[in-house]
C-alpha cells in the first residue's frame, strides 16, 4: 500500500506549490528543498537538468503569471514511490501559452516526498 505521503491529494498539493513557488519567482528555494539530491528535470526544450542545475536557472527567472494543471493522473510505483502525470497550461507576459504534459516522480526519504524525476513533453498548439 502507498504511503499517505504519496497520495494523489498529497502529490497534488506539492504540485500546486511547485508552480506557485514559480509563478512567485521563488522556484529555486521550492525545488532545492523539494529535489533529491540524484533528481532530474527533462524540460521541453531537450535540456537534462540536476538539482544544482535546476536551483541555478530558477534564482532569478522571471515568474509565470497564470497556471493550470488538468487531467491529473496518479500512478502508484511501490510502497516508497508514485508519479502524478498531468497537462499544464502557464502563461507569462505576452509571450505564447505554454502548454506540456507533465509527469513528476516522488520517493520517500525518511517519510518525505522528494521529486526524483519531473518531465515535460510540450503539446503543440491546435492553430
Amino acid at each position: 500500500m502507498t504511503s499517505p505521503q504519496l497520495s494523489h491529494d498529497r502529490l497534488l498539493e506539492l504540485e500546486h506549490s511547485g508552480w506557485e513557488s514559480l509563478r512567485l519567482g521563488v522556484g529555486h528555494e521550492f525545488y532545492g528543498g523539494r529535489m533529491a539530491p540524484d533528481a532530474l528535470m527533462v524540460l521541453a526544450h531537450g535540456v537534462a537538468l540536476d538539482r544544482d542545475a535546476v536551483v541555478e536557472s530558477l534564482d532569478g527567472a522571471a515568474p509565470w503569471d497564470r497556471y493550470d494543471i488538468e487531467n491529473v493522473r496518479h500512478v502508484p510505483l511501490g510502497e516508497d514511490a508514485a508519479a502524478l502525470v498531468y497537462r499544464a497550461t502557464a502563461t507569462r507576459g505576452d509571450a505564447p501559452a505554454f502548454h506540456a504534459l507533465m509527469t513528476s516522480v516522488y520517493r520517500l526519504v525518511d517519510d518525505v516526498p522528494l521529486l526524483v524525476l519531473y518531465q515535460q513533453t510540450p503539446i503543440p498548439d491546435d492553430d
